[in-house]
């Protein structure tokens, strides 16, 4: 068999176990000063851990969760509708003014095409009424007309 198809045998190595090592008691460090109120001092409780050691600290008061403010008398939302009303009344009546002037100008334009047409048509009829009677050309009286060598001398 070739190198390359042999079976590969798992190697086996020693196993090692490692125990944790307790750690070393602390230097025992000056605790940090906390500034406080004058006047309220807090009072010191000590524990004893069941190994014997004695932890000594303060007493924690529980927290007091922060007062509510007071709410105003009127929501804001209400504050907020009512303020959008008188804006939405402020531009109805600007709207409406818009609305007052288109129409009147629409009324205007619609008075000026018609008296254009009245104008227009008058015009017009006295135009096709007044040619209705003269055919247009030269009216000539004959009878004062004298034809001398073939030739007429109006």
């Amino acid at each position: 068999m070739s190198p390359e198809h042999t079976p590969r045998v798992p190697v086996q190595r020693a196993v090692e176990v490692h125990h944790p090592a307790p750690l070393p008691p602390a230097a025992v460090a000056p605790a940090p000063v906390v500034p406080m109120q004058p006047g309220a001092v807090p009072s010191v409780a000590s524990v004893v851990l069941p190994d014997g050691r004695v932890v000594t600290g303060y007493s924690l008061s529980p927290m007091q969760p922060e007062p509510l403010a007071a709410k105003p008398p009127v929501s804001r939302a209400a504050v907020n509708v009512a303020l959008g009303g008188v804006g939405f009344l402020a531009v109805c009546g600007g709207l409406l003014l818009l609305t007052t002037f288109i129409a009147a100008l629409t009324a205007l334009v619609t008075q000026l095409i018609i008296l254009a047409a009245v104008i227009f048509g008058g015009w017009i009829a006295v135009q096709v009424f007044s040619t209705i009677g003269h055919h247009g050309g030269t009216t000539v009286n004959i009878r004062k007309a004298v034809i001398k060598r073939n030739h007429f001398h109006g």
